[in-house]
């Protein structure tokens, strides 16, 4: 009985000399009560600052806490900011405290995002005047364009139809004879049915502009590449590929009827 009563002593002594503990605890969400990860706690009322940051499982742990009453400060992005003052911290035992977090909600503003298209920027670098890139949609949308983008251009300012027969457009008063074609940068001939020896129109365009990508026309100051150009230039390019599936595309119109197939991807 007396060497109980001595260790029971010398316990309660050790315990009094002891002069820092540890504070320990869970941080939880307080609708879900899902364990927080990354939690920010800190004892902020003595220097230096004692700092922990929560686990998986939400848990935290302040060592070397100095004995006395403490304030805790609790912060995690996207909830209110938690304080907790006179904490108190003893020699007999660890001082452990769970914390329930509320989302903090902030109303703001409106954003209303939009998207400019820079008609001026063409896929040649080197063209920085009178020149403009049209796509797909454009040579569809165009009043009297027919899904061909020569009769598409006659509605761009200082270019003109010659007809309403043939696709021929005269550009600032030169002849269409001076327009030249290019497809993913190969000169090509007259890309139109029926079309006459030397000319550059014709009734039907034979382009599938289903298959056309963001190309180019220029109406005038040609980069040196397109020297055979006199009155305007199409510079036309084919678009990307669908490769991951087949798909097919049924259209009668003008221009007859065509069965249109999705093509393999370029390599």
């Amino acid at each position: 009985m007396k060497t109980i009563f001595t260790l029971f002593i010398l316990s309660a002594v050790g315990a009094l000399a002891q002069n820092t503990q540890t504070i320990k605890g869970q941080i939880t969400d307080k609708e879900s009560k899902y364990p927080l990860i990354g939690v920010t706690v800190a004892v902020v009322d003595i220097d230096p600052i004692i700092g922990a940051a929560t686990d998986e499982n939400g848990e935290f742990k302040l060592a070397n806490v100095p004995l006395g009453r403490h304030t805790l400060k609790i912060n995690y992005l996207g909830y209110k900011e938690q304080v907790m003052p006179n904490v108190v911290v003893s020699a007999g035992k660890q001082t452990i405290i769970d914390f329930s977090l509320t989302e903090n909600v902030t109303a703001i503003d409106e954003i209303v995002v939009k998207s400019e298209v820079d008609k001026t920027a063409t896929n040649n670098e080197m063209a920085v005047v009178s020149a403009r890139s049209f796509n797909l949609e454009e040579a569809q949308r165009y009043a009297g364009s027919l899904n061909d983008p020569s009769r598409m251009a006659a509605n761009f300012a200082g270019v003109n139809g010659a007809n309403d027969a043939r696709n021929d457009i005269v550009i600032r008063g030169n002849s269409p004879l001076g327009l030249l074609w290019r497809l993913e940068g190969i000169e090509i001939p007259n890309p139109n049915h029926f079309g006459s020896l030397g000319s550059t129109g014709g009734p039907v365009s034979i382009l599938n502009t289903n298959q056309l990508g963001k190309s180019d026309f220029m109406t005038s100051a040609f980069p040196a590449n397109y020297g055979n150009a006199t009155s305007g230039v199409f510079d036309l390019m084919l678009r990307r590929p669908n490769n991951e599936k087949r798909e097919h595309i049924l259209q009668i119109g003008f221009n007859g009827c065509l069965l249109y197939t999705s093509p393999s991807p370029r390599d």
